[in-house]
């Protein structure tokens, strides 16, 4: 059944004794105060099957990673299904060791946390400061009838569709078009506001000028949750004093997504001297408890769309969603994209953002001193696109580090409470990236995407945006969002808010599974959610 139990902790492998005189339930003795480990576990047979995202058996010819949020189910060649009695973690097969099975704790890039750093706020990706907490000790459930799947959906094992919107265009009247709109296709949202008017544009929304609308958006049932408290950035002091003094306007509101170099964001706190207690205490004290880590899987476009389906985010996929574009743009998307997700370097990217203001300086305030700055952060962004050209190759179908294991939700300890925190798919183009083959596709995989949008952009370098520059709805978008409500309306699609979707995950991360004195694997703690047997 087993050949060996190893944990694997900084690099060093340390055998676990198993006892093997229970053949339907192995014990996984994990003793370890680290947040970040692997348990590689050696069966005596090949593995022959394994679960996949979407609820269907796969072979193990290519490698396999399922998330938090997937089964935890293999079959061996000898025909026993293996199963994890929690959720907890991730599982992993390396196609050139068939018998390897790889449980997985908070490996590199599984829990990714956005940290700006630094005079210019260099971004770079920590991992989540996480606690290992075990319902059971863990143990592989194995029986020759059957192993038991959960659905991650609220509707039985139906794709998840979960919008996140970000307030940073909206207006008094857009915001009424949205929400009419809304309202009209039924679609629920978890709508970001600010909650004091300062901004640089005069008509930018905010809780201070738009009660009454923005309280029609909480009459709806959308979630309202704070994005950031003004569009535009105070000075530091003024920014702190009102971040520590803020009422919530919403009772209910405890989602927090960070909005640009706001000194008390998530991500940036630190970096303003503010202790990592008194910021909890500050967020802790105003009912929130749920915070962005700043971070996408990926761009929401044709043929990319579930966050459980890792091998959809990757240059191929990307750059033949583009094909139609001028080569011009084309080139520029890919670039970004490449910069931003496939290469996603801390010091790349700052070089990027640099290299552009620094050729702006140049092009359009004629500061020829200005060309050396150019250079010197340009280089290095070239040398690494080269690389990539000469490698496309294998370069192309290699999955973004941010999306390999499909983060969704984790847990982070700030100081000495643990929060909540989520990962989104970015979506500006709703004609691509909610195209009728989109839907489809999400709907086919039971897939899930929460997806980081700007209903109210009104940029002329946006496609695919929902309002017109008249403050029309873009027909196209439109059908594509009737389409998206049919699907939600015939229960193909779960449509959550972002706290509706946490309370869900909740119970399937609290799931618990044993084997019955006949040999069949079951749920202990089914009556919160759907579940199925596979024989």
């Amino acid at each position: 059944m087993i050949q060996s139990i190893y944990i694997i902790v900084a690099n060093e492998r340390k055998s676990i004794d198993f006892d093997l005189s229970n053949q339907s339930k192995v014990i996984v003795n994990v003793a370890t105060d680290s947040s970040s480990f692997d348990v590689e576990i050696t069966f005596e047979k090949p593995i022959k099957k394994f679960r996949n995202h979407d609820y269907k058996w796969v072979d193990v010819n290519q490698n396999r990673i399922a998330n938090w949020f997937c089964p935890k189910i293999i079959q061996l060649e000898n025909g026993t299904f293996v199963q994890a009695n929690v959720n907890n973690g991730i599982w992993e097969i390396d196609a050139k060791q068939k018998n390897v099975l790889l449980w997985r704790f908070n490996p590199e890039f599984a829990h990714p946390i956005t940290q700006y750093s630094g005079e210019i706020n260099t971004k770079k990706i920590i991992s989540a400061q996480t606690k290992q907490h075990f319902t059971e000790s863990l143990a592989l459930l194995f029986s020759k009838l059957n192993a038991v799947e959960l659905s991650r959906s609220a509707i039985p094992f139906s794709a998840i569709a979960c919008f996140t919107d970000h307030c940073d265009y909206d207006t008094a009247e857009n915001l009424k078009i949205q929400r009419e709109f809304f309202n009209k296709i039924n679609l629920k949202t978890t709508k970001g506001f600010f909650t004091h008017h300062f901004s640089k544009r005069e008509d930018n929304a905010s809780f201070e000028n738009e009660t009454a609308e923005l309280q029609l958006w909480e009459n709806d049932q959308h979630e309202m949750c704070y994005h950031s408290l003004t569009q535009s950035i105070r000075e530091k002091s003024e920014a702190m004093a009102e971040f520590r003094q803020f009422q919530p306007p919403f009772p209910n509101a405890k989602v927090w997504i960070d909005h640009g170099f706001q000194p008390y964001n998530f991500t940036l706190f630190e970096n303003n001297m503010i202790s990592k207690s008194e910021y909890e205490s500050v967020i802790s004290s105003k009912g929130i408890e749920v915070l962005w880590n700043y971070i996408d899987a990926g761009n929401a476009t044709i043929g990319t769309i579930n966050q459980l389906d890792s091998t959809q985010f990757t240059l191929n996929n990307y750059y033949r969603s583009i094909q139609n574009q001028p080569f011009i743009k084309r080139m520029v998307l890919l670039v970004k994209n490449i910069i931003f997700h496939y290469d996603n370097d801390e010091f790349r990217v700052r070089n990027y953002i640099d290299a552009l203001a620094f050729a702006k300086a140049v092009v359009k305030k004629k500061q020829i001193s200005a060309v050396f700055g150019f250079i010197k952060n340009i280089f290095p962004v070239l040398l690494m696109l080269l690389k990539v050209l000469f490698q496309w190759n294998s370069a192309k179908n290699k999955t973004f580090k941010m999306a390999k294991y499909s983060p969704i939700f984790f847990k982070h300890q700030i100081s000495e409470k643990e929060l909540y925190v989520f990962q989104t798919i970015e979506m500006v183009d709703f004609k691509r990236a909610l195209c009728k083959e989109n839907i489809d596709l999400l709907v086919e995989q039971s897939g899930l995407f929460i997806a980081h949008t700007y209903f109210s952009v009104n940029m002329n370098h946006y496609s695919g945006k929902l309002i017109n520059s008249d403050k029309t709805l873009n027909a196209e978008v439109v059908t594509n969002f009737n389409y998206l409500s049919e699907k939600i309306n015939q229960k193909s699609i779960w449509n959550p808010t972002l706290s509706q979707l946490l309370h869900h995950f909740e119970h399937f991360q609290n799931a618990v599974f044993d084997v019955d004195e006949n040999g069949a694997i079951y749920c202990k703690n089914t009556s919160e959610i759907a579940f199925r047997s596979l024989t």
